[in-house]
């Protein structure tokens, strides 16, 4: 005979099955739910800076700081199951030497854009907290939740390279990357070609421009 704690081993390992395999249930639904996610990028600003990027940094180097515009439409993300969503926006350029790596790439702006169940998970005060609570009670996912529309944006990160120079990069380039954070399944990014009803990400990517020079003044001025 087993004895109660056996029996209760025994149940609560029964009720974990069940309640995994209807998670994974839960998870593959997602799969039939058509992500469309589209937007359109540009640089609108650009400067490059002689300094210390950060107060840790210890010499002086060049920095980029590149302010942006973002007309995106990534509401077809959100689902039943998408607990928030992360969206950063990325600058890559060629590497000017040989020998370097192939293409250098840094984050230059990112954000986090919850579902409304979960957005008492959001850093904001309690005032916050109980409005957001008060407008999610019982409603579904708002479809203007995921649109972003922003102008000359201001970039959270300034870019540096390790060799301390950046001034004069060509062929530099923006892009919007997400990744979709579900209740329950795994992490899944932004992909380069379609994958059933979930289709890559159109646009997204703004043309290529160059930095400029770093502006030096002049020590002396003219009379």
């Amino acid at each position: 005979m087993h004895n109660s704690l056996n029996r209760l081993q025994s149940v609560f390992g029964f009720f974990t099955t069940v309640a995994f395999t209807l998670g994974c249930l839960i998870a593959l639904t997602d799969l039939w739910a058509e992500r469309t996610p589209s937007g359109v990028i540009k640089a609108t600003n650009t400067q490059v800076v002689k300094g210390r990027p950060h107060y840790y940094s210890s010499k002086k180097e060049e920095y980029a700081i590149i302010k942006f515009s973002l007309d995106a439409d990534l509401s077809s993300l959100f689902t039943w199951n998408t607990k928030q969503l992360f969206v950063y926006v990325t600058a890559e350029w060629p590497a000017p030497e040989a020998g370097m790596n192939a293409t250098n790439e840094a984050v230059i702006w990112d954000s986090i854009i919850t579902n409304p169940s979960a957005d008492h998970l959001v850093n904001l005060g309690p005032i916050g907290k109980k409005k957001l609570k008060a407008s999610a009670g019982g409603k579904s996912i708002a479809p203007e939740r995921g649109l972003l529309k922003l102008k000359n944006q201001k970039p959270k990160y300034q870019i540096s390279h390790p060799s301390g120079k950046i001034a004069s990069a060509e062929d530099v380039t923006l892009k919007v990357h997400y990744n979709v954070q579900p209740w329950f399944g795994l992490l899944t990014w932004n992909t380069q070609s379609d994958i059933g009803r979930w289709k890559s990400f159109a646009g997204g990517v703004s043309d290529q421009f160059s930095l400029p020079a770093v502006k030096v003044k002049d020590d002396k001025k003219k009379p």
